[in-house]
């Protein structure tokens, strides 16, 4: 985390530098260490002690807080009190999103029973190699699709410009996938 503490009409003593510091380990540990950067402006007007926080936490989430009493315990605390609540607000939602969130490789079960009285287990999508899509007539993608081991190819056709799918189908023959329009 990268913290920049500022001091406008007031120098930054290492005291103040060592409350701000303990203030926001707290932060961080609320956090996860999901701080990317802070930054602290503290200002002094008068009898008034100003303290202006803006956080960036991962996600792109700015969070501010602001401040304001007669010392820099209480306008600190302000600032992170206001803060707590606003990421609070923020991990709540990304453990919603976990929590809600299925993982892509694990799909939910079949709804109808699988005869034998057997357990349907979960279909898995498997990701694979990524390769790149040549054009080529439905002729040379055939002998590709014969001579290679996998089951389709995917290709641009040259005289279309279309992107079309070729396959093995289970009688040994090979289907053709084409766009409409």
């Amino acid at each position: 985390m990268r913290l920049v503490v500022t001091g406008r009409h007031v120098e930054i003593t290492p005291q103040l530098r060592k409350l701000v510091d303990q203030r926001f380990d707290k932060l961080d540990r609320v956090l996860n260490d999901g701080i990317v950067s802070a930054q602290v402006v503290l200002t002094l007007e008068r009898y008034r002690h100003i303290v202006e926080i803006t956080l960036h936490a991962r996600g792109d989430h700015m969070l501010h807080g602001l401040g304001d009493s007669r010392a820099w315990e209480t306008s600190l605390a302000e600032a992170v009190e206001k803060l707590t609540g606003q990421i609070q607000k923020v991990k709540g939602k990304w453990e919603r999103r976990k929590r809600r969130g299925q993982s892509a490789r694990t799909l939910p079960p079949p709804v109808a029973p699988v005869p034998g009285g057997e357990e349907p287990r979960p279909r898995r999508v498997l990701r694979t190699s990524r390769y790149q899509v040549k054009p080529m007539t439905v002729e040379e993608a055939a002998l590709s699709v014969d001579a290679g081991n996998d089951a389709f190819l995917v290709f641009r056709n040259a005289s279309t410009e279309s992107i079309n799918v070729l396959y093995r189908r289970k009688d040994g023959h090979l289907g053709l996938i084409e766009p409409e329009g």
